[in-house]
């Protein structure tokens, strides 16, 4: 496979080795709540302070840059929608021209590109496949909140079946988003690069080691991470990491990696919870009929069913303990 790393030498991160330090400092802006900003910072944790973070439009970039006022500790720069994996793999490659020319001592700093799910999903999902497919040293981190939250909770090909989003109402015609989550770590292990993972800061060691073998991927690598947003989903803003361990627990977002593509589920609940019992705290599906959740219900079942087929067929060791936890 091209671009194959061995992956297995790569400094992990356990209960007393928790980094602390984070590239993002307090007195950000964003939202009470936002599960999006406390996902960006255990990231940086766990990539340290030799890093430059090309960020996208959206959530992230608004509240950490209020112009003249900057909440990064770490060279940052802000791109548009479209193009964070292009600028991110210009800055890959004019660092390697500087150290061919000897004008660059030390380990180069690993270069952090940060969107959401619209700037991946949609706009930037072309420069994000050149970037893969070219196979720049990066690591891609989609922030996914599900919907274009920073300009008016919009929805986004990556807001699930059945979601109330401004530009996607329900009504009498109408059941809210009407298409199924895009599979964007799939579509990024399809380019057969080093590393892809799902990961969410509920589970924050299953994070923060996910990104430490993405710092270890010699070429790209991908981490799609669930970003909860009270503000847009119609939670409690203290409900938001509970809500992703939920979204992990019911199977709307598994947790897997794709290392050399061997796919493997990271965490496995021996007693699963329903997905009405995710889907009935948030006023974005409260519009739902109990048709609509067990359409839902079987399509979430499906899916892992099909996960699960994969880990089996690439040779993925699985994990018999419960993760509860």
């Amino acid at each position: 496979m091209r671009n194959e790393t061995d992956l297995s030498g790569y400094e992990k991160i356990t209960a007393k080795t928790i980094p602390t330090e984070c590239m993002i400092s307090s007195g950000h802006r964003a939202c009470q709540g936002c599960v999006e900003i406390l996902a960006m910072g255990m990231v940086t944790k766990a990539t340290g302070s030799n890093i430059i973070v090309a960020n996208a439009t959206g959530c992230m970039e608004i509240v950490t840059s209020p112009y003249p006022q900057s909440a990064w500790k770490v060279p940052w720069i802000h791109v548009a929608f479209e193009n964070t994996a292009a600028v991110a793999s210009g800055i890959e490659a004019a660092l390697k021209v500087l150290e061919r020319k000897g004008k660059r001592k030390g380990p180069l700093p690993k270069v952090i590109a940060f969107a959401g799910d619209g700037a991946t999903a949609d706009i930037g999902l072309q420069s994000l496949s050149g970037a893969l497919e070219r196979g720049h040293e990066l690591i891609y981190v989609c922030l996914d909140n599900e919907a274009y939250m920073n300009t008016g909770v919009q929805r986004s090909s990556s807001t699930p079946f059945g979601a109330m989003t401004t530009t996607s109402p329900p009504g009498k015609v109408s059941k809210g988003q009407y298409s199924w989550k895009k599979n964007v770590a799939a579509i990024a292990a399809a380019h057969n690069v080093p590393y892809v993972a799902t990961a969410c800061p509920g589970y924050h060691m299953d994070l923060m080691n996910k990104v430490r073998k993405a710092m270890a991927a010699k070429g790209p690598a991908y981490l799609h991470v669930f970003a909860t947003c009270p503000t847009g989903w119609g939670c409690k803003p203290e409900m938001g990491v509970e809500l992703g361990r939920m979204a992990a627990k019911c199977g709307v977002f598994p947790l897997y990696e794709v290392e050399n593509g061997v796919w493997r589920i990271t965490k496995k609940f021996k007693k699963p919870i329903p997905v009405l019992d995710y889907l009935k705290v948030q006023r974005r599906f409260r519009h739902l009929a109990p048709e609509d959740v067990e359409d839902i219900q079987a399509r979430v079942d499906k899916e892992y069913a099909r996960l699960e087929a994969l880990e089996a067929m690439s040779g993925g060791a699985p994990k018999d303990k419960d993760d509860d936890e």
